[in-house]
């Protein structure tokens, strides 16, 4: 795996708070291997207050390719590209950036596009269904944003903060103006539910959503990937309902996040 690494191996960082529970680090390195780079992804733990400030040091590297981005940062990393994708630019949230050749970093938002990917995997395609989307941070509003353009039914958006929620519902109205509302956290009514908050994280945590009435047509999904399975997912599939975690999630953001990062290195 790490045989060639050497003052010519290529750098990536992947940078959050909290960072020990991201799988990513060994996955990116081994899919930079098999695309036959000489890289390397390496974790970084900054706080947010401290990202503009770390940011701006890492950037003065020259061997330098790639960011990746997770919780809490996603939001913030986008608003320090010089330039982004029209999906990273509809929700305002990257979570891989890559060097330009001025120097500067160009970004994407992958979460949505893999998640709709792993649904349909599973055999869950959300167009014509009804999706319930917990959560309206970066991974939120990309799913809801790609579950939208994928052609659901409606979606259904629930976020404590209600400001933020509605916000990203006003967005996405611009593209389906008659399909897009404010839910409640609560099984009944969807054909498909997606955790996309950190609850679930910890073992002390309550359930993002009420399963009450729960059916196994119904597929429940997850976006956290350690745990593995999150209580979440344990119960939904005591239920019998397919389900789709998070790691099922990451392996299709990571095709999409090298392909993103090794576009301007051929």
């Amino acid at each position: 795996m790490l045989d060639a690494l050497s003052g010519a191996t290529r750098i990536h960082f992947i940078v959050g708070d909290p960072i020990a529970q991201v799988k990513s680090p060994w996955g990116m390195t081994q899919a930079f291997e098999a695309q036959g780079r000489n890289a390397v992804c390496i974790p970084a733990h900054v706080r947010p207050q401290a990202l503009t400030q770390w940011f701006e040091g890492v950037s003065t590297m020259h061997n330098l390719d790639g960011l990746i981005v997770t919780v809490p940062h996603k939001f913030s990393a986008y608003a320090l590209c010089a330039s982004a994708t029209e999906r990273a630019q509809f929700v305002q949230a990257a979570n891989t950036l890559r060097r330009r050749p001025d120097g500067r970093w160009h970004g994407d938002m992958c979460d949505g596009l893999g998640y709709v990917q792993a649904l349909i995997e599973q055999g869950a395609d959300p167009r014509g269904k009804s999706v319930l989307v917990v959560g309206s941070g970066g991974a939120g509003s990309a799913i809801a944003h790609a579950v939208v353009v994928a052609g659901a039914r409606h979606v259904h958006i629930h976020d404590a903060d209600v400001r933020r929620r509605d916000a990203l519902i006003a967005r996405l109205q611009s593209l389906a103006p008659d399909r897009v509302s404010a839910g409640k956290p609560q099984a009944m009514g969807h054909d498909i539910l997606i955790n996309a908050t950190p609850t679930g994280m910890q073992a002390h945590d309550p359930l993002p959503l009420d399963l009450t009435g729960l059916r196994p047509q119904q597929t429940v999904g997850c976006v956290i990937t350690s745990p593995a399975v999150t209580p979440l997912i344990a119960r939904a599939r005591e239920q019998g309902c397919p389900t789709v975690t998070g790691a099922d999630m990451f392996g299709k953001v990571r095709e999409a996040m090298v392909a993103f990062l090794l576009e301007t290195a051929a």
